[in-house]
């Protein structure tokens, strides 16, 4: 009797057609695309397009600019090496100098203008 069932249950099983799912994973692939996108043009592109200016300004780094280092320094730039070099000298108080890396620049300040002041 027990074999009779399992025989029967054999037959039956194979002969049934599978339930039809529903395409979810073409619906999940659609948003994990469209989530990649937001995050994309929310937080990546803007912290690039913010870094590359930053480095556009690294470059065009002169004496007398003032910039702000991450670690918190102000001071303005009493000596820049040459352009080979990844150096400069800060000069951050009355005779006191110090040599930084450029990559330690985290900010430049533009200088006031006397339009702005007014």
């Amino acid at each position: 009797m027990i074999s009779h069932l399992f025989l029967t249950l054999a037959q039956t099983s194979g002969t049934a057609p599978a339930p039809q799912r529903p395409p979810e994973s073409m619906s999940m692939l659609i948003w994990m695309i469209f989530a990649f996108v937001l995050v994309y043009f929310l937080t990546i592109r803007p912290q690039r397009k913010k870094q590359l200016d930053l480095d556009k300004q690294i470059k065009a780094l002169k004496t007398g600019d003032r910039v702000v280092t991450t670690g918190g320094i102000h001071g303005v730039i009493a000596n820049v090496k040459s352009d080979t070099s990844s150096s400069l000298s800060l000069k951050i108080a009355e005779n006191v100098k110090i040599d930084i890396e450029k990559s330690a620049i985290a900010s430049v300040l533009k200088e006031k203008t006397a339009e702005a002041k007014v």
